[in-house]
């Protein structure tokens, strides 16, 4: 089969690899650390300086890897010229892991055709990166995709998630949730599991390369929704749901780096926030997987992992 190289070890990263390796692939992995190899999966610790070498013989990069939200803007640019680098001296297409911060707060549901207006930092940059690699497609110089997703969720995600680590284990023990932003707005999740999907499929899609695409998403639900469906999956019963003030907030994000450049993207949970992939689905295969699916595989994900450290 074929060489894959994944680009980072984080939820997504993992996920794809794993998957690609269930498929038969041969995948090398490249990470700052490294770790130990696993079935089908080959660890590499190296910077981005090795990547075109890392990348010889491959059909495809998947850029997975991320810097802290903190150093986004001095760590990414350079982080994305390598890939770029190394997708067009390998010629593997390049498939980028994209979010939807580029957008900036908008209107209604969120469509690949909006324009990339993000006025923030961080979303600047989200949206330099891919017109970037947009570009140099267009120039015939590399090839490139880039799969577009909201906040994660599922398996895997712990730090950092909306609806992980701050909230699955306090849902198992039936305990008060606190979210940002308002609960009862509607807001897409991501599932974990169909992201890897994506990026797996478009790397084999000619006809999806040269633009983005939304991984394909579930309807959305309000974060009260979602935990109400993960207590009643755990048997914990009604579990209350309360937003996080912003003077808690604010007194939080002097001691939480990530709390703080979170303001950035607050807006994303003051309203509702709607992922539109029906572009995605018109055209290729991977469907959101159902959300009751999604809230029973979260669920005894957390419940194992809690048994394993316990």
């Amino acid at each position: 089969m074929s060489l894959h190289v994944v680009m980072g070890f984080g939820p997504a990263g993992a996920a794809t690899a794993r998957l690609l390796a269930g498929q038969g692939h041969s995948v090398r992995v490249v990470t700052r650390s490294g770790r130990s190899p696993e079935p089908g999966i080959e660890h590499v610790a190296a910077d981005s300086a090795r990547l075109t070498e890392l990348s010889r013989g491959a059909v495809a990069i998947h850029s997975c890897a991320a810097p802290p939200l903190h150093r986004w803007v001095s760590d990414w640019p350079p982080l994305a010229s390598s890939a770029c680098a190394a997708a067009e001296a390998s010629g593997a297409v390049l498939v980028m892991l994209g979010n939807l911060y580029g957008y900036g707060p908008v209107e209604g549901p969120i469509t690949e055709k909006l324009p990339l207006a993000a006025t923030g930092p961080k979303g600047r940059v989200r949206a330099a990166l891919w017109e970037q690699a947009r570009r140099l497609h267009e120039q015939g110089r590399i090839r490139a995709v880039e799969v577009r997703a909201s906040d994660f969720f599922g398996p895997g995600v712990t730090v950092g998630g909306h609806l992980a680590g701050r909230v699955v284990p306090r849902v198992l023990r039936g305990k008060p949730v606190s979210t940002l932003g308002d609960p009862d707005a509607p807001h897409s999740w991501s599932y974990l599991p169909d992201v890897a999907r994506a990026l797996v499929e478009v790397a084999g899609e000619e006809r999806a390369w040269g633009r983005p695409w939304h991984v394909p998403t579930a309807p959305a639900l309000s974060g009260r929704e979602m935990v109400d469906r993960l207590a009643a999956r755990a048997g914990t019963g009604p579990v209350a749901v309360r937003r996080l003030s912003p003077v808690v907030l604010g007194a939080a994000s002097l001691f939480s780096p990530l709390l703080r450049e979170l303001k950035e993207t607050r807006y994303q949970f003051d309203r509702p926030f709607v992922i539109d992939s029906s572009a995605y689905e018109a055209g290729f295969a991977v469907r959101a997987t159902p959300v009751d699916e999604q809230v029973g595989a979260t669920v005894e994900w957390w419940r194992e992992r809690a048994g394993a450290k316990g």
